[in-house]
């Protein structure tokens, strides 16, 4: 009997490991464009001036239309917004 129980509880947790993944156009990163990489560190660097030493990381960013991204940027718990454009030029840094 006892073995009986051990199979059990070795199903039920086999049967609880299986993951179900999301069908594309329900994953996260297909409702937007995100800025690429190289424009969200320009960010970062526009916002270094404005962060009093504190670590800059981008967070967020999202396309604003064909040739313009915004991108979200915590300096040291603050929060700041740049768009850039996508031939690199820093258009506006304000804090958020």
């Amino acid at each position: 009997m006892a073995r009986c129980a051990f199979v059990v509880a070795g199903v039920s947790l086999f049967g609880g490991c299986q993951s179900s993944t999301p069908e594309p156009q329900n994953m996260a990163r297909t409702s937007l464009q995100t800025a690429p990489a190289d424009l969200q560190l320009i960010c970062a660097n526009a916002v270094v001036a404005q962060a009093s030493g504190a670590r800059v990381l981008p967070m967020s960013s999202r396309q604003l239309d064909a040739t313009t991204y915004a991108v979200d940027v915590d300096a040291g718990g603050r929060k700041f917004n740049c768009v850039v454009d996508s031939s690199g030029s820093v258009r506006s840094v304000q804090p958020a």
